[in-house]
Parts: C-alpha cells; sequence; structure tokens
C-alpha cells in the first residue's frame, strides 16, 4: 500500500503511520521539517514499513503544491491513500485583534487544504481508486465565540470533502473527513482541556485507519463526539450565543 501523508510531523499523523507501517506500507511524507521528516521515517522503517521518502514543502507556499504530488506520483508510482494532516490552532483573540494572522490562521487550516485537495482529487479520479482521509476538526460542526476562526476554516473543508465525496464516488475513489475532539498533542498544549474528553494521538490514529479500512465518509474520533456535537447543533441560537464555550 502506498500512503501520501501531508503534515507528516503532526503527532496524529504520525500515530497513524505506525500503524500502517505494520502491514509494510511504502510511505511519501510531507512536512515543513526535513530532519524531523528523516527521523520519522527512520522510525516507520524500523516498524516495518517498505520504504519511505521525505518531501520538504510549506502547504502556504500554494505555487509548490503541483511540484510535491508530482514528485510523490514519480517515485510511487499509485497512491492508495491520502492522509492530509496540517494545521495549527490559532490564538481566537490574536486573530480578532490582526486581520493579516487571521488571513495566515484561515490559509494554512482552510485554503491550503482545498487547494491541495482540488489537485489530488483530479489525480486520484485519474488514477480510478485510492482513498482521501482529511483531518478536519468538530470545531467545523458549529461556530463557537472562543475559536470561530478555526471552526469556520474546519467547516469550509468540511462542505469541501462533501462535495467532492459525491463527485469522486463515480470514479471509484473514497473521500472520508475526520473529526477528532480534543487530543492531547503538542498543539493542545497549555490549552485548559477537560480530562475526561481528553485521548492521546494513538486511540485516534486508531479511529483513522480502521475507518480508512471500512470506506466510511465521516469519523468522529472518539466516537462520543458525534454526540455531543448533535447535542451543541441542536441548541437553539437564542441560548448559544450566551454560553461561554
Amino acid at each position: 500500500m502506498n500512503i501520501l501523508i501531508i503534515g507528516a510531523t503532526s503527532a496524529i499523523a504520525t500515530a497513524s503511520a505506525r500503524r500502517w507501517a505494520a502491514s509494510q506500507a511504502s510511505f511519501f511524507l510531507v512536512g515543513r521539517n526535513k530532519d524531523h521528516l528523516q527521523q520519522i521515517g527512520d522510525d516507520l522503517l524500523v516498524r516495518g514499513a517498505s520504504a519511505t521518502h521525505h518531501h520538504v514543502l510549506d502547504v502556504n507556499a500554494f505555487d509548490d503544491h503541483e511540484a510535491m504530488i508530482k514528485a510523490c506520483f514519480s517515485i510511487m508510482g499509485k497512491v492508495d491513500v491520502v492522509l492530509v494532516a496540517h494545521g495549527t490552532l490559532p490564538d481566537q483573540q490574536a486573530c480578532q485583534r490582526d486581520v493579516g494572522l487571521m488571513l495566515r490562521e484561515f490559509s494554512t487550516n482552510g485554503l491550503s487544504v482545498i487547494a491541495l485537495l482540488t489537485l489530488l482529487a483530479n489525480r486520484l479520479e485519474s488514477q480510478g481508486s485510492g482513498t482521501i482521509a482529511v483531518i478536519s476538526s468538530v470545531a467545523g460542526d458549529r461556530g463557537r465565540s472562543s475559536n470561530y476562526l478555526y471552526g469556520s476554516a474546519k467547516a469550509s473543508v468540511n462542505a469541501f470533502c462533501e462535495g467532492m465525496r459525491a463527485r469522486l464516488f463515480k470514479s471509484g475513489v473514497h473521500v472520508l473527513t475526520i473529526k477528532p475532539g480534543f487530543v492531547d498533542t503538542p498543539m493542545t498544549q497549555g490549552l485548559a482541556l477537560p480530562k475526561l474528553l481528553l485521548v492521546g494521538p494513538d486511540r485516534v490514529a486508531a479511529d483513522i485507519v480502521k475507518a480508512v479500512d471500512k470506506g466510511k465518509s465521516i469519523v468522529y474520533t472518539p466516537w462520543f463526539w458525534r454526540w455531543i456535537m448533535a447535542i451543541i447543533r441542536s441548541i437553539p441560537g437564542v441560548f448559544f450565543r450566551r454560553m461561554n464555550i
């Protein structure tokens, strides 16, 4: 199995890759830090991966996307699974004060993902097979005052994936939207998150690998977030705007 991972140095992406490595998968790892990518690649080889390659990319350098994808398909020939895992967790209040910061964060979490998916959809549609798995967030289910910049970027990704899923279904390409809740990663360090709802990246990775294998369209991870977000979506706006969430 040939796997392309964009944002390969993220904790969830690394945990997912380790699970796929056990089945002797081959990897094309994409991220900003060359040394970190090399370390992850070496680790995956020890864990059973048949081959690893890496490519340095700043996802906000849109003009470089095509070259990265061309390099990936040139080396791997066919790609069975794409995992889009990059992202940041912006400071909502800082984004409210700085339009430039707001645009950069929206680009990283929304526009760069959509730009990459546009190119990848065309490639896999021509190939006639494969799975595109995209890590979004439960934050995209409803705009909340505490993180609506991040949530709106993820909501745009969710809507894009839903339409792309319907388009690519006819060509045999599957699209999976992944919606994690609170995950204990370097991105969430320092945040006051409820411990009862906090899980490690390996728990999320297990759900991702399982969802890819089963051909699911949307997966909440852990599973209870589906019901938590159903409750949050059902709260009438007149009450929701008074809540500090």
